[in-house]
């Protein structure tokens, strides 16, 4: 045993964290087993009084600087989840805590800071300006700083997190999977289990767009990302610690780099198993315990991921389940030109099979062709995707892939369509139950009598599927229209004189 484990060992034993955390649970993942072939274990931070594991290091840094420095206050800087962990210590232990946060913290994290009497602060626009702010105001209130991941009394509270996975799972277990933001975690886990259970392979995660730990231990050397992306914000750090860093460059095996679709996918992988919604980065052990397994190609092992918070917006939650689908590569969205003409809407939908239609964008531009965003459904995943595109190009249909087109996805989605100049043009919406070929169903229903120059619909996992869709219909057959209408069976209402659709549309 090296020096450095050897006192990072006697810290985390002697550590002080159960005043205000609990000993996790180690949960079972019997979907995600099944999934995976492998046993898959989850280690429930997120089921702390502040929703993730921050309280047991903050609770433990502030009570060992209590011992050698009684002080009157401590500030710190964090994006959230180490502000809740310290306003909680700082209340427990009965002095002030002053909190400077990014402007972009989720808003449940500052009011949970407040609602533990802490002054939540909020400067900046990530980590390391609110980091800055906040030793300027230690400095000018005279309060010590509370680091969020770079001391080693953080890192040891951390650390038992490692103590309790021995004590839980004395069975062998191959992969613990652990977020990273700066390493506090990281280095905690890695050092204790190294020392008890060596033969146990410890992989670090973070997203693509804040890999700050990969590309130190790539250098050899910590590197400051000139930015980070904000959709993890827990592990939105541009510079892991110098601690951290230290103990992981020699305990750390690996880390893995997640997307934002692959953390969607996660989050709900999550929930599925624990009716839980963790926040991004308390997914990210689950997103790349699934990239492994996918890569590596293991199975038969026993992997345990740390599910490290569950503060989240419920708003992002929008963000969040339109990414699911394409992170599990369980959804393709395609964009494919058709003939514009009547009956050729239908025969694209025939043209799909029985494959369940998640989304369809459609507008007239000309007399030519038309251009449709749709979204499908693919139980078998990415290899049925690329089945699926090869057969719509062997019909003569013209494809693009924008499964993973980021623009695609986040707003051009939104965006599909305009004014057009269609002769005689009515707008309805329609209501029916949603199921399984339900979409097919109403188009065949529709028949080929009016050419379709507007199609909208969405599947919300609601129980009844919206659609809004606009005909051309020539002078004189607008009786004809309604009478077709009143039979169609579905739930009909005419929108043609709709302000919005005059407004934007017409």
């Amino acid at each position: 045993m090296s020096q450095l484990q050897a006192e990072y060992i006697k810290r985390i034993l002697s550590a002080r964290v159960y005043d205000v955390s609990i000993e996790s649970r180690l949960h079972a993942a019997p979907l995600l087993s099944r999934r995976l072939s492998n046993t898959v274990l989850l280690k429930r931070e997120d089921e702390q009084q502040v929703f993730s594991f921050k309280c047991r290091g903050a609770f433990n840094r502030i009570y060992k600087l209590l011992q050698e420095n009684p002080v009157s206050g401590v500030v710190a800087a964090s994006a959230g989840n180490h502000a809740q962990g310290v306003a909680l210590a700082a209340r427990e232990l009965g002095i002030q805590a002053v909190i400077v946060m990014p402007q972009t913290t989720p808003g449940i994290k500052v009011e949970a800071v407040r609602a533990f009497g802490a002054e939540a602060i909020l400067h900046g626009d990530d980590f390391d300006t609110a980091l800055a702010h906040a030793l300027a105001l230690g400095e000018e209130r005279g309060f010590p700083f509370i680091h969020p991941f770079d001391d080693p009394d953080t890192i040891a509270g951390q650390g038992t997190v490692g103590v309790e996975l021995c004590r839980q799972h004395p069975e062998p277990m191959d992969v613990v999977f652990v977020p990273v933001g700066g390493g506090g975690l990281a280095a905690g886990i890695s050092v204790y289990l190294k020392y008890l259970r060596p033969e146990v392979r410890i992989v670090g995660v973070e997203p693509i767009d804040a890999a700050s730990m990969h590309d130190s231990l790539k250098a050899d050397q910590r590197v400051v990302l000139p930015q980070v992306g904000l959709f993890a914000d827990g592990v939105a750090v541009k510079q892991v610690g110098a601690h951290c860093f230290e103990v992981c460059r020699q305990y750390l095996d690996e880390v893995i780099l997640v997307s934002v679709d692959e953390m969607s996918a996660a989050i709900k992988d999550i929930f599925n198993e624990t009716r839980t919604l963790t926040e991004p980065a308390g997914a990210l052990a689950v997103a790349g315990m699934k990239r492994y397994v996918k890569e590596r190609k293991v199975s038969g092992q026993t992997l345990i991921a740390v599910t490290s918070g569950a503060n989240i917006n419920f708003d992002r939650l929008r963000h969040v389940a339109e990414r699911v689908e394409v992170g599990e590569s369980r959804e393709a969205l395609l964009a494919v030109t058709i003939p514009e003409r009547p009956g050729s809407f239908l025969a694209f939908c025939q043209a799909l099979g029985k494959r369940a239609i998640t989304e369809f964008n459609y507008r007239y531009a000309d007399s030519g062709t038309a251009h449709v965003f749709a979204g499908v459904e693919l139980p078998g995943g990415s290899d049925e995707r690329d089945a699926l595109v090869q057969g719509l190009t062997d019909k003569g249909y013209p494809v693009l892939d924008m499964s993973h087109n980021d623009t695609a996805k986040l707003h051009l989605r939104h965006m599909i369509g305009g004014p057009a100049r269609v002769p005689s043009e009515r707008l309805y919406r329609f209501a029916f139950p949603e199921r399984p070929g339900a979409l097919l169903r109403f188009l065949s229903a529709m028949g080929q009598s009016w050419n379709i120059t507007l199609f909208h619909y969405r599947n919300h996992g609601a129980a009844y599927g919206r659609v809004l869709v606009g005909m051309s219909v020539p002078e004189g057959d607008e009786a004809k229209l309604d009478e077709f209408i009143a039979k169609l069976g579905f739930t009909g209402h005419e929108e043609t004189d709709n302000e919005a659709y005059s407004l934007f549309l017409r």
